[in-house]
């Protein structure tokens, strides 16, 4: 039986898979979304899955808009942290939920009963707006953007909101800097996937490396062949970034929104 988990926190989604593993050895996993974009794009080049495990909440919006732009006939088993009485919308649509974090005993029913189901089920059926109503949730068709990052510096991991942030940059690995110029290490694969997570009315890609929020833009200074040299606000002035000349037209009308 193969297996899809659509889920925005890569410790969890790791956590998940191996879990699954763990009950039952013969899933195997054909892969892991961590956005309702990236979700999108999977289902436009894969074929259905035999069970899906879904998160609700994800970075980007909800995995509602997902299921609503596909007719999904296999069964999803949604892992969350809604609890028990906002979930019982759930039972009107016939669809299993773990409660986070995930029970193996739970894990190994629901797996079972996504066994019994696999294919025809009539999950297309889903009543988005229902869920949507009964939980209490946003529009699916409302983009969402990340609110927080998790970094790791020092052998901890720290919450660090978006209004804190200055900008992102890929050195070997991916970083996170702040307003006042301390250093994260972030778990993601590369730019492109934080990108996807991030309100483009504030951050903007300045560079294949790197990121930048808009309160950080301190000057800008007009270079012989067109291109824009940025620099940020203290303590991140050493930070020299260079807009392209391609890049500098829209970079300056997004500066001015």
């Amino acid at each position: 039986m193969n297996a899809l988990i659509i889920e925005d926190e890569k410790l969890v989604a790791q956590e998940l898979a191996a879990s699954i593993a763990e009950v039952d050895a013969t899933i195997n996993l054909v892969g892991t979304v961590g956005s309702v974009k990236t979700a999108l794009t999977w289902f436009s080049e894969h074929a259905e899955p035999d069970v899906i495990f879904a998160d609700i909440q994800l970075a980007d919006g909800v995995s509602f808009t997902i299921f609503s732009k596909y007719q999904i006939s296999c069964p999803v088993i949604f892992t969350t942290a809604y609890n028990e009485y906002a979930i019982q919308a759930f039972k009107v649509n016939g669809i299993d939920y773990l409660l986070k974090p995930v029970d193996h005993d739970e894990l190994k029913q629901a797996i079972g009963k996504a066994r019994k189901f696999a294919k025809p089920m009539a999950h297309t059926g889903l009543d988005v707006q229902k869920l949507m109503d009964a939980l209490n949730l946003p529009s699916p068709f409302k983009p969402t953007f990340k609110e927080h990052f998790l970094g790791s510096a020092r052998n901890s991991w720290v919450p660090i909101k978006i209004s804190e942030i200055a900008y992102f940059v890929r050195d070997q690995l991916i970083f996170l800097v702040t307003n006042t110029g301390e250093r994260y290490i972030l778990d993601y694969d590369s730019l492109d996937e934080i990108e996807q997570l991030l309100d483009p009315s504030i951050f903007y890609r300045a560079s294949r490396q790197c990121i930048i929020h808009i309160n950080a833009v301190h000057t800008l200074k007009g270079l012989a062949n067109l291109k824009l040299q940025l620099v940020l606000k203290a303590p991140n002035k050493s930070f020299g970034i260079d807009i392209s000349r391609d890049k500098a037209p829209t970079f300056r009308k997004w500066l001015e929104k």
